[in-house]
């Protein structure tokens, strides 16, 4: 008989077919094959092997993580071969830029000459040619020129630097353009680009993020100067369109927009023109306001602030 305070010590038995393996993980919850190997060990006493394998482990997995570094270091640093070259190009880059710049002053130079040479011969042979074809030379932009102006610098936007990829926030060759021919209607006598002589045949393009002046690159901020009388052009460019494409521009896009007048600047000659021959009737000049009715026809005036400079 069986005390009532002893514990019952029976198997726990299935109720039906379905309980059969959760009774036997119960009972036997190691796998026979492990507790064979296990029993075995044991009975020939063979030391335990965990601690090896861990070690080989770790320093397995030092040895790959010292090489992965190795190797991206190796990758990252610019072998001496690489170096060199680059070292080349950009000493090459600089000396042919060395070079273009004296071009361009030694070009200029030889143009200043030839004109001078031409204007020296056509005054000895005919001075009346010669006083008739003065003022195309300031209008072609031939002839460097001086006198008092206005000046308008138009710069990207600030917010350009968060999104360089929005082109709104830049100032394009359309705006370049825009300015130039509202300032030519405003009665300008000459216009140039960040130096860059401005004519009748100039072309402005833009060319990636920079602007062509005549396949000139120019990058920002661009300024735009205009001789001729200053009040006079300011007045007629804020009522033109031109005039409002620029405030919308500094309105709409942040873009900076710098008007002031400048009491002298210098302008120097575009070179020669492949320009043969151009002829506006006298009509439509006067009927703009660009000459007087008893002017010379085809003939522009040049303003009484413009002085054509001698080389």
């Amino acid at each position: 008989m069986v005390p009532r305070h002893a514990p019952e010590t029976t198997t726990p038995r299935a109720v039906d077919e379905s309980m059969t393996l959760l009774n036997e993980l119960q009972r036997r919850p190691l796998d026979p094959g492990y507790a064979e190997a296990a029993a075995r060990r044991q009975a020939r006493k063979e030391p335990a092997r965990a601690g090896v394998t861990w070690v080989l482990v770790v320093v397995l997995a030092t040895a790959l993580g010292v090489g992965v570094a190795a190797a991206s270091l190796a990758l990252r640093q610019p072998a001496a071969d690489d170096r060199e070259a680059r070292s080349l190009l950009a000493s090459q880059l600089s000396d042919r830029k060395a070079q273009v710049e004296q071009l361009q002053a030694s070009n200029a130079q030889l143009a200043a000459q030839v004109s001078s040479l031409q204007q020296s011969a056509l005054s000895l042979e005919n001075p009346a040619l010669l006083a008739r074809t003065k003022p195309w030379s300031i209008a072609s932009g031939v002839a460097p020129v001086t006198g008092p102006g206005l000046r308008v610098v138009l710069s990207d936007a600030p917010a350009v630097a968060d999104d360089p990829a929005n082109l709104d926030l830049r100032v394009q060759d359309v705006d370049l353009q825009v300015l130039v021919n509202g300032l030519w209607a405003a009665g300008a006598e000459a216009i140039s680009v960040n130096g860059q002589r401005v004519t009748g045949t100039t072309a402005i393009r833009s060319a990636g993020s920079a602007v062509l002046v005549d396949l000139v690159p120019l990058v920002g901020p661009y300024t735009v100067d205009a001789i001729g009388s200053a009040p006079d052009m300011q007045t007629k460019l804020a009522r033109s369109s031109a005039g409002q494409h620029v405030a919308t521009l500094h309105a709409t896009y942040g873009i900076g927009v710098d008007i002031s007048s400048q009491s002298a600047m210098r302008m120097s000659g575009g070179g020669t023109t492949n320009l043969r021959s151009a002829t506006v009737p006298n009509g439509a000049l006067v009927a703009a306001g660009l000459a007087d009715a008893t002017a010379t026809p085809g003939v522009p005036e040049s303003g009484p602030d413009t002085k054509e400079e001698v080389p």
